[in-house]
């Protein structure tokens, strides 16, 4: 066996338990293979600035060498370089009975975590001697900071429900898929093994799914009949080097080449690039939840951050009572309101009971409306408005300033109890941070911090909101 085979096998048959600490910074062997000379070996463009660095927040990454023009192609692949699986079925290959196997694994995964269907695919190739994608997967991180590695003290500090939950969820998919692969792999002949009859445990499973879900792009596949493309995850060498900002000098475009239609995944510059800056994507509008589930990363002051909560009529007589009215009706709303919550999906069978607070909107549509309509008792002045004027916070007192700020206050009332639910305040956190703490559980205090102060953040904006509604009724 080659030196560069046996480190791959011991790396894919090391047992680590799931919560075990992540380090950063090694990749998978101590020298892997030069990315950038391997692509333009195999056909792609690297502009002649484009470096590999390391930086200051997110590890690795890609660097300008000198000035690059706005609109220049900073990295092009020609259609075989990124790693997808495409369509299974449609895929042929020598190793057919490998290949099928991994085509009935990936049918164990849920849709939600499409990101281990194509770790398959990526362990595949990792085990496989002589991979053409091994200059690219060899270069990949040995390890990953996001939360299904951390130590169970550290998934405690996390200290958020919802997220706990996912994190709970995936670590419990990851052992049970385990358990999967060993039944049904056990009997297949070596040949038909998709992993070269190598041991592949519920680890090596959350390295993959972490590999893909942190680096892997959707983009447009192959061509169906009607003409249109297909939505696949893709993992693409070099060009997932560079990290994220949501104000990004450079996205990602794809177009098909004249000459033989072959499909060009590009890197441009979205605005010149000054020496020395990295090069940033987008990689999309998502939560501190999000981000650190599959990034291993928190956005400090997120915009697109949020909370969920859950629409509870008992809860919510709490926080109304809380606010200042005297007799809220969320337990037993009248026949007409409860109507409207069925309109809105809060009431009745299948409803969706999560809402949040933040995102895209400071207040989710749907609970700013219930919220609004059960604190009024005007059925005539709510029949008078659509749902989706009731859903508006753009829209100003649609039931009366009595019954807006009734709402707001309400709001509030909620942010407090869901503050209420952490264990630590933010200024014990801030004073955690400062002591020298694991990687792992600075990651956790980081997210619980910006969790605790986009909250206060509400509560402020509601609260200001609140006076100057006050202040217009007041006003002569």
């Amino acid at each position: 066996m080659s030196t560069k085979m046996m480190l791959m096998a011991n790396s894919l048959t090391h047992v680590r338990p799931l919560t075990c600490a992540a380090a950063a910074g090694s990749r998978l062997v101590p020298q892997p293979p030069d990315l950038i000379k391997w692509v333009k070996s195999e056909g792609g463009f690297v502009h002649k600035s484009v470096q590999i660095a390391q930086g200051d927040s997110f590890g690795l990454g890609l660097v300008a060498s000198e000035d690059i023009p706005k609109g220049s192609d900073i990295i092009a692949l020609p259609q075989h370089i990124p790693l997808k699986i495409g369509s299974l079925e449609a895929e042929t290959s020598l190793d057919a009975g490998a290949h099928s196997a991994l085509i009935k694994l990936a049918q164990h995964v849920p849709e939600e975590l499409w990101a281990m269907k194509l770790g398959l695919k990526l362990l595949q190739e990792r085990a496989k001697k002589g991979s053409f994608w091994w200059p690219y997967i060899s270069n990949l991180p040995e390890t990953y900071t996001v939360p299904i590695f951390f130590p169970g003290e550290d998934i405690k500090n996390l200290q958020y429900a919802p997220l706990l939950y996912q994190v709970n969820k995936r670590c419990r998919f990851l052992l049970e898929f385990d358990k999967i692969l060993k039944h049904e792999l056990e009997n297949l002949k070596p040949d038909d093994h998709p992993f070269g009859g190598q041991h592949v445990d519920s680890s090596a499973l959350g390295w993959a799914m972490s590999a893909v879900s942190s680096r892997a792009f959707r983009l447009y596949g192959s061509k169906r009949p009607d003409g249109t493309r297909s939505n696949v995850p893709m993992m693409l060498p070099l060009i997932d080097m560079c990290n994220h900002s949501f104000d990004p000098n450079a996205e990602i475009v794809q177009e098909e080449e004249n000459r033989n239609r072959n499909m060009l995944v590009k890197v441009v510059a979205g605005r010149q690039i000054k020496q020395n800056d990295p090069f940033l994507l987008n990689y999309g509008c998502l939560s501190n939840d999000l981000f650190l589930l599959d990034y291993g990363f928190v956005i400090p002051s997120n915009p697109y951050d949020c909370i969920e909560l859950k629409y509870d009529a008992a809860l919510l007589d709490a926080a109304s009572m809380a606010a200042g009215v005297s007799s809220p009706k969320f337990s037993s709303p009248s026949p007409w309101q409860q109507q409207i919550l069925s309109h809105l999906n809060l009431d009745g069978q299948n409803s969706d009971l999560k809402v949040t607070l933040g995102g895209r909107e400071l207040v989710e549509g749907r609970l700013l409306a219930a919220l609004r309509v059960v604190l009024s008792n005007d059925e005539e002045t709510v029949q008078q408005h659509d749902l989706e004027a009731l859903k508006s916070l753009t829209v100003e007192v649609p039931l009366g300033t009595s019954t807006e700020v009734a709402a707001l206050r309400t709001i509030v009332a909620l942010c407090v109890i869901a503050l209420g639910h952490f264990p630590t305040k933010i200024m014990e956190d801030e004073s955690l941070l400062k002591q020298n703490v694991s990687p792992t559980t600075e990651l956790a205090l980081q997210f619980r911090i910006q969790k605790k102060s986009f909250i206060v953040d509400v509560m402020r904006d509601l609260s200001k909101r609140v006076k100057l509604l006050l202040a217009k009724e007041s006003a002569p």
